[in-house]
Order: C-alpha cells, then sequence, then structure tokens
C-alpha cells in the first residue's frame, strides 16, 4: 500500500503561524489606522526633545512624522522584533518597542486554539524620559499603547486585553515598562502572510 507523502493544505494547520498576523493588525493600529494617535505616538518614539508634544507647530518635528512610514519605524530601529538593541556610538538617542510573544497554552475550552501573552517592551533614553508637568516619556507612550490596543481583536476568537505593567530598568541609561497583554490565536492563517516591510500607500 503506497503512502500519501503529500500533506493536504487543510491537514496544515498551526496557530503559530497566525502570530505574524496578529503582529501585523497590532503594528497597523498603533501607527497606522489609529489617527491622530498614531502620530503622537511616532514623536514620542521619534523625537527625543521634551516639548515633543507641546510644540505641535514645530516644522521640522511634523516633517519628521511625516515622513515616517511603519517600514521606516522598522528600518530605523524603533520597532525591533528581536530581543536585540544595538547601539553605535554617535548614534542619536532612540526610544524603542520591542514586541515578543511567550506562554503559549491550548485554550481551555476549545482545544483548536492556543492563548498566549503578548510583551510589549518600551525603552527610553533616562535623559529624555522628562517631557514636563510630570509627565515622563515611557509611560506616554505606554497610555497611547494601551488605549489604542486594548479590547483590539485580533485573528483569534477573543480580544486582546491587558494583563499588566512592570517597571523594566537596563541599566542607568535605557529604561521604561514592559506591557503585557492576553491573546488567543486560531488556525486562520495555514501559510505565512504575504505582509513584508515594503512601504505602500497605506503606511502614511
Amino acid at each position: 500500500m503506497k503512502k500519501d507523502l503529500v500533506l493536504k493544505p487543510t491537514e496544515f494547520t498551526s496557530s503559530f503561524l497566525s502570530c505574524e498576523k496578529d503582529l501585523e493588525t497590532i503594528l497597523r493600529r498603533l501607527f497606522v489606522e489609529s489617527q491622530p494617535y498614531s502620530n503622537i505616538l511616532k514623536k514620542l518614539l521619534v523625537v527625543n526633545t521634551k516639548d515633543c508634544l507641546d510644540n505641535k507647530n514645530n516644522e521640522v518635528y511634523n516633517n519628521i512624522i511625516n515622513g515616517m512610514s511603519l517600514a521606516k519605524l522598522r528600518e530605523d530601529g524603533y520597532i525591533k522584533l528581536e530581543p536585540k538593541i544595538k547601539m553605535f556610538e554617535h548614534e542619536e538617542v532612540k526610544s524603542y518597542l520591542i514586541f515578543s510573544f511567550d506562554n503559549f497554552i491550548t485554550n481551555r475550552t476549545n482545544p483548536h486554539f492556543r492563548d498566549c501573552s503578548v510583551y510589549i517592551d518600551v525603552l527610553c533614553h533616562t535623559d529624555c524620559w522628562d517631557l514636563g508637568n510630570f509627565r515622563v516619556r515611557p509611560l506616554k507612550i505606554c497610555g497611547y499603547i494601551d488605549g489604542i490596543l486594548n479590547n483590539t481583536r485580533l485573528s483569534g476568537i477573543g480580544t486582546f486585553q491587558f494583563e499588566g505593567c512592570k517597571e523594566l530598568v537596563l541599566d542607568e541609561t535605557l529604561s521604561g515598562y514592559t506591557l503585557s497583554y492576553s491573546a488567543i490565536h486560531g488556525t486562520d492563517d495555514v501559510l505565512p502572510s504575504s505582509h513584508g516591510w515594503i512601504p505602500n500607500p497605506y503606511d502614511r
């Protein structure tokens, strides 16, 4: 009896493959689809001056933000998908968002879905924390991220739910907070997403 060595597409499913689709949804929701808050979040990441929020009519700031697409945020290192920050000598001070997925478990009520935690590390240079009027940059960033993402529907059957936020201190120059969310992933992705980090008309 000849064994069929071809795996049918309907038999090839894994909820891990939906992570990239969810990450794409998260990033587009944060930096493209939630105006005017998307641009405010970009400004907090990219413009490291104390008046980045208050000086709304600054042409230099506005031009920087208008030219900062989702693809460029990734390319310039503000968005990290890998747990590594490489700081070069004489490089301009940056803030960073590091995205990661962890703690995958089978959903208790539906074994076809897997729950997991999504972590967002918000890291800022400590010299750039102070925004005036008792505001600190990493908490401001956390506030806009949470306001945009909490209860967002991803590819699974549930919503993106806030779990907690903890302080994250790497050293005396770089520190911030880690936001954690719970997410349910489904098997709606049987093949990896075709989306790449390529500028497109919607990344503005």
